[in-house]
């Protein structure tokens, strides 16, 4: 076994207890959900029992999560840049771990608009934080005031649009795959432009 082995070896251990005791499992539940016994799944995390393949997939799925993730060493990717859109005051991330994720930070001056017609509705859910500032969500026939350090989520298919109340505001949102394409149509009434 090289270091290297050794090093993936032992991330392995950490991980799955880790894991379980994030879910707030003791080794019997664990051992339980996975099928094997209380003592093996104690030596398994302690080092004392080498890992296999076919229990390491067992005990993923008793941990809700992927072999992948669980034997994942690359930290190539940690820290990421944004990508800056000037014209709509923009930064915006892509998540990583999920591509169809994108994480978008913006500016706002303008209140939203006073047309329902400029409302947009589309598959998708969208997340959002504000950061300074008031913002405004219209979403459907309700006007929702959100504050600094406030949050809203909701289904885009209602329509829906976003502004500023009171001077500017800065928001920090996250759309998954279907709001960042019903955004990135460009119609009008789209105030967060992902892409």
């Amino acid at each position: 076994m090289t270091q290297e082995d050794g090093e993936l070896d032992g991330l392995v251990r950490k991980r799955i207890r880790a894991l379980r005791v994030a879910q707030g499992w003791s080794l019997e539940e664990l051992a339980a959900r996975a099928n094997v016994s209380q003592s093996t799944l104690s030596r398994i995390e302690n080092g004392r029992r080498r890992l296999a393949l076919d229990q390491l997939v067992t005990l993923a799925r008793a941990l809700d999560t992927s072999l992948d993730q669980l034997v994942e060493t690359a930290t190539d990717d940690v820290v990421s840049n944004p990508m800056i859109d000037a014209t709509h005051s923009l930064m915006r991330w892509p998540v990583k771990a999920d591509p169809g994720m994108t994480v978008v930070r913006q500016r706002m001056t303008d209140p939203p608009p006073d047309s329902p017609a400029r409302m947009r509705a589309h598959p998708g859910c969208e997340w959002f934080v504000v950061l300074s500032g008031t913002a405004v969500l219209l979403l459907g026939n309700r006007r929702l005031r959100i504050e600094t350090n406030q949050a809203a989520e909701f289904p885009t298919m209602l329509p829906h649009t976003i502004g500023a109340e009171g001077g500017p505001c800065e928001i920090l949102g996250i759309f998954d795959r279907d709001a960042r394409r019903g955004h990135q149509r460009g119609e009008d009434g789209a105030r967060i432009q992902p892409e």
